[in-house]
């Protein structure tokens, strides 16, 4: 099994990069264990508080669970994820039964932040793009599927996520074996990812 971790700033394009790994590879060979699913439950917080919880701060994640879903699937048992709404900040009763498989992606923009984590991981990636380009598609998609307005978009992006990026998801960059400038429309790196990612495919599948 490989471990990929992608990480990168809120809106960089991870999710593109990710969609383009699994669309280059034969299907079924790949699955996603996304960092959002293991944010910690809020339903003990009263409902007016819960919007105001940092969700870019690594205290938000169980990193417990998440790592010990790693060995688990590593070991070849499946495993029930979790599943988190955003609309309710809360850990949903649902789970969702996750297979191993040849490649697991654990994608987030805090995933190269937690150490055990990283000792894991096979390949880490660091999804970059500007601060400008993240902001726009962030209030795209958090008007959309959200329900936030524009200006409390940017507000939170001018108190939140712009000083937890610097101060937590910046410096992971370090880490990453590869970086990916531009985002998901950068094609040469992706391109250079997913054909390491099948020469180490093909190289595990001739050792059996």
């Amino acid at each position: 099994m490989l471990i990929i971790g992608i990480a990168g700033g809120t809106g960089s394009g991870k999710t593109t990069v990710v969609n383009k790994i699994i669309s280059s590879l034969p299907q079924g060979e790949v699955t996603v264990i996304p960092q959002d699913s293991y944010y910690k439950d809020s339903s003990h917080i009263p409902p007016e508080e819960r919007s105001k919880i940092n969700f870019d701060e690594p205290a938000s994640i169980e990193w417990t669970l998440l790592a010990e879903h790693l060995r688990q699937l590593k070991a070849g048992h499946a495993i029930e994820m979790p599943t988190y709404s955003y609309l309710t900040c809360t850990r949903q009763e649902e789970t969702v039964k996750v297979e191993p498989r040849d490649v697991v992606i654990v994608e987030g923009i805090l995933v190269l932040n937690d150490p055990t984590l990283r000792k894991m991981m096979d390949v880490k990636v660091f999804v970059d793009a500007d601060a400008d380009d993240r902001l726009i598609r962030v209030i795209a998609r958090d008007c959309v599927e959200r329900g936030r307005t524009p200006q409390i978009v940017i507000d939170r992006y001018q108190d939140v996520l712009k000083p937890m990026h610097e101060m937590y998801i910046e410096p992971t960059k370090r880490y990453a074996d590869l970086i990916v400038p531009q985002g998901g429309s950068n094609a040469v790196a992706i391109g250079l990812l997913t054909d390491y990612i099948d020469a180490r495919l093909r190289r595990a599948k001739q050792s059996f």
